[in-house]
């Protein structure tokens, strides 16, 4: 297979340089069913330059190569030489070349920093993005990667479908005319995590003004509010950690906490005395 951007390893390297997921696929180990060392490369957009050495192969670990980039996880898989499954006379190692997962926090308030802190050390690429020029300064936010001064509905409009699972939104706002059309706008998005801070009564009236843009349960679903595990966080620097808590939560499928979003209670807590 060809591509217009030129060698497989020329297209591997501008990926790279791009920040541009991109996996690769190499026979590491065969029974003569398939040539040691052949390479396949596969784009995010499904483009795939090389060949593992039968078109079925490379249609099967292609597709497993596209998974890859969705989770970030390089693994050794084993094949037939026609890519039947529960096979092993051929070993191939699918590399994923991926950016770190992103935290897109809208908001730039005292909790924004905090949680971009504890973002920074989780590994994600952090960005604070706030419309209001003298909150949203690097000076506030040093561990963010990023400073956005934009609204943020037009900055998630403008990231569009760069956003995926692995990334994260959360809406620091606190204020209807700012975290209503971001909402909408991270709806729009494939990102793995949407969260939005307020209280229940907060969430009550967002939902309903989410609902008169058009939003239906569906999408109120996708939304993690109040924001965190309830963990009984109340300094920004304990409600940023309850936050990745529970996109780490949420990325893995375990909810053994409970989320501050399926309860009823009230979200703070009374302090047990020592």
């Amino acid at each position: 297979m060809s591509s217009a951007g030129g060698t497989l390893y020329e297209v591997l390297r501008d990926c790279l340089r791009r920040d541009e997921p991109v996996a690769l696929a190499t026979v590491v180990a065969s029974a003569e069913a398939a040539p040691l060392g052949a390479k396949l490369l596969v784009r995010r957009d499904g483009e795939v330059l090389g060949t593992l050495g039968t078109t079925e192969l490379d249609a099967v670990v292609g597709r497993e190569a596209q998974g890859a980039l969705v989770s970030g996880q390089s693994s050794l898989r084993h094949y037939g030489p026609r890519g039947e499954i529960l096979r092993d006379e051929v070993s191939v190692f699918v590399e994923a070349f991926t950016p770190p997962p992103r935290m897109v926090i809208l908001g730039a308030v005292d909790f924004s920093a905090a949680l971009s802190a504890v973002a920074n050390v989780l590994g994600y690429r952090v960005v604070v993005c706030d419309a209001r020029a003298v909150f949203a300064t690097k000076a506030r936010f040093p561990a963010a990667n990023e400073v956005v001064v934009e609204w943020p509905d037009r900055y998630l409009n403008r990231l569009g479908s760069t956003l995926g699972p692995r990334d994260a939104i959360c809406i620091l706002t606190h204020d209807a005319k700012f975290d209503v059309p971001a909402v909408v706008a991270a709806l729009r998005t494939e990102v793995g995590y949407i969260g939005a801070m307020g209280s229940r009564r907060t969430k009550e009236r967002r939902e309903a003004k989410l609902r008169e843009a058009g939003v239906d349960d569906a999408g109120l679903a996708r939304v993690r509010a109040p924001i965190g595990l309830d963990l009984g966080a109340r300094t920004p620097q304990e409600t940023a950690i309850s936050i990745c808590a529970e996109i780490i939560a949420c990325q893995t499928g375990t909810e053994t906490v409970g989320s501050l979003s399926r309860g009823t209670g009230p979200i703070h807590h009374t302090a047990s005395p020592l």
